[in-house]
């Protein structure tokens, strides 16, 4: 029973039991309220629905931290436990290797139709290990209707004339939008220590100046930290997408927002949002199979020019153009879409004021309703950046993995998510000062980041302070 019962994927069977749960206590709740004021509800502090309201998420909320609780801890336990169980010659192997005994004992029992494998001792521990799976859920569930129970019976003796259920359900509503304030800050800050900390373990086997100024990276083997290569790559990619969003989805944004019809808008701007919708693989499909060739051979063209040399440009299969062109186009609506949203919401007395003065659509457009809706327009430019610099795909398949610093754009470059990606992937120890290295180049990205978003905030400041 436990071994069928630890394979049922229960999820969707506990989301209907606490819902069950919370629509009986919402009608006993209410119920309850009416009839304790006798039928008069006007003499009831608080409507009969909040005292509804108040039973159920006292019923749901003390089943659905249990379960919660054993979803985050649940399994950690039963692995602790089956671990001390194990013969002394396999603890003794070492953490890590008894940790993948334990993935492989998991990976086995999440299979009920896994025949088995002849070694008696994992064949048994499989089992060990499903029976204590299904008992560690036997019990959460155990424990979760019994914290159900007590909340009910807890918040069915409130139940009264005199009770404010309605406070108290909007002082629980204000504490869960809390909870996700909280938890959204303490994931950030998470991020952050996790960065921050492993950086200064890398920090302490190689000098900080060495990695933020050094010109040499070959951190695969263990040789050289200098990031400056891949810092060049990643803003001069960036640059190269910039250079084809910025004007074209400012542009566009324009034109669609001031001149175009409202036919035509509604055609094109769902056309220039659907550019969002592919998937980065196809974009790096696109560069490599044709915008690379093309860079390629117009490289190679400007080459055989009679007056300039035959390595003016590179002419690499991969390079950075071809990636920061097809980038450009990906970010096009981020910069389109949001500026459109922008200028839109310019107030129309701004134009009207304008055309009043004798300003004509451009004069009014470039000297009242862009400067009016610059803030958005910055914030919008600032996502696509932001953007551009995350990309990792695009950059692997079209823009190579040489870490070099050449400002011919024809050259192949790489960039830092390129790299940390590359020096998680495989087999890693997180004790080396390779693996270490990605989470030093993620931390001074963030700074770098972060830098760049606080004087684009103290921009949108400033001028949001003028026109407001």
């Amino acid at each position: 029973m436990l071994e069928t019962f630890g394979h049922l994927p229960i999820a969707w069977l506990l989301f209907a039991v606490l819902a069950a749960a919370g629509f009986i206590a919402f009608f006993a709740g209410k119920t309850s309220a009416v009839t304790t004021a006798r039928g008069s509800t006007i003499r009831l502090n608080s409507q009969p629905n909040y005292h509804g309201y108040f039973l159920a998420i006292a019923t749901i909320v003390p089943a659905a931290i249990m379960l919660l609780l054993y979803a985050l801890f649940g399994e950690m336990l039963v692995r602790g436990q089956l671990a001390s169980e194990l013969p002394q010659r396999i603890q003794d192997l070492g953490q890590l290797e008894v940790g993948q005994y334990l993935d492989r004992l998991a990976e086995n029992s999440a299979h009920a139709d896994t025949a088995p494998t002849g070694n008696a001792l994992f064949d048994a521990a499989t089992r060990r290990y499903t029976n204590l799976l299904g008992l560690s859920r036997i019990v959460a569930l155990g424990l979760a209707l019994l914290g159900a129970v007590a909340g009910f019976a807890y918040a069915r003796r409130k139940i009264g004339v005199d009770f404010r259920a309605r406070a108290r359900v909007e002082d629980g509503i204000k504490l869960v939008l809390f909870l996700c304030a909280a938890i959204a800050i303490l994931t950030t800050l998470g991020i952050v220590a996790s960065l921050f900390f492993e950086a200064l373990r890398f920090f302490s086997r190689v000098p900080v100046l060495s990695f933020i100024f050094g010109t040499e990276w070959n951190a695969q083997t263990g040789a050289d930290f200098g990031a400056i290569p891949l810092f060049f790559g990643t803003f001069m990619i960036a640059f190269l997408a910039m250079l084809v969003a910025a004007p074209i989805g400012l542009l566009s944004a324009i034109y669609l927002s001031e001149y175009a019809s409202p036919q035509f808008r509604s055609i094109v701007k769902p056309i220039l949002e659907l550019l969002a919708g592919i998937p980065t693989v196809v974009y790096g499909f696109f560069a490599l199979q044709f915008v690379a060739p093309v860079v390629r051979g117009f490289a190679v063209w400007v080459n055989s020019l009679p007056f300039t040399p035959d390595t003016l440009l590179a002419a690499q299969p991969t390079s950075a153009l071809a990636a920061g062109l097809v980038m450009g186009i990906m970010i096009i609506p981020f910069v389109s879409s949001l500026s459109d949203d922008v200028i839109n919401a310019v107030p129309q007395t701004l134009r009207d004021g304008a055309y009043a003065m004798g300003a004509t659509k451009s004069e009014t457009v470039k000297q009242v309703v862009m400067p009016a809706a610059l803030p958005g327009v910055i914030a919008a430019l600032l996502l696509a950046v932001s953007r551009a610099i995350g990309e990792t795909m695009i950059v692997v398949m079209a823009a190579g993995q040489r870490a070099q610093i050449s400002p011919d754009p024809t050259s192949d470059l790489t960039t830092i998510t390129v790299q940390i990606v590359a020096l998680l992937t495989g087999d890693t120890e997180f004790d080396s000062p390779k693996t270490l290295s990605a989470f030093a180049l993620g931390f001074v990205l963030f700074i770098v980041t972060l830098a760049f978003n606080l004087i684009a905030l103290r921009v949108v400041q400033k001028y949001r302070e003028k026109y407001e």
